[in-house]
């Protein structure tokens, strides 16, 4: 399941946060903030569909994420690149790299982080 754009937005501010009630999410909002009642709405959609959960306080909630910011984007990725680049990590690495500005600077960054992982994998 994957969350709307607003969804997402609410989420990022769950995963700064770590824990939230309702005044402190806002709070991350900025001018002009959502009304209380959306984001609400929000927040029990996203409860629905298991992102999130919260702990009662007297009447107040007090929401946390369950999903690891890592995962969902994970998980997103893996996602883009069956659907926009017929699986293939490699096109999709091409369409970054050529699409993209990346300096000098950046893409031997890049290539020091694959020539890594290279290393870790023949371990």
């Amino acid at each position: 399941m994957q969350l709307s754009k607003t969804e997402e937005q609410v989420m990022q501010y769950l995963w700064k946060l770590e824990k939230a009630f309702m005044k402190d999410l806002l709070a991350e909002f900025p001018e002009p903030k959502p009304a209380n009642t959306t984001v609400a709405t929000l927040l029990k959609r996203m409860k629905d569909k298991g992102f999130i959960d919260y702990k009662l306080y007297g009447k107040s909630r007090e929401y946390f994420p369950l999903v690891k910011k890592s995962d969902y984007f994970s998980k997103h990725m893996k996602g883009l690149i069956k659907n926009f680049f017929n699986n293939s990590a490699s096109q999709f690495a091409s369409f970054f790299t050529s699409e993209t500005d990346l300096s000098v600077t950046e893409l031997e960054k890049l290539k020091e982080l694959i020539d890594n992982q290279i290393k870790e994998q023949k371990k």
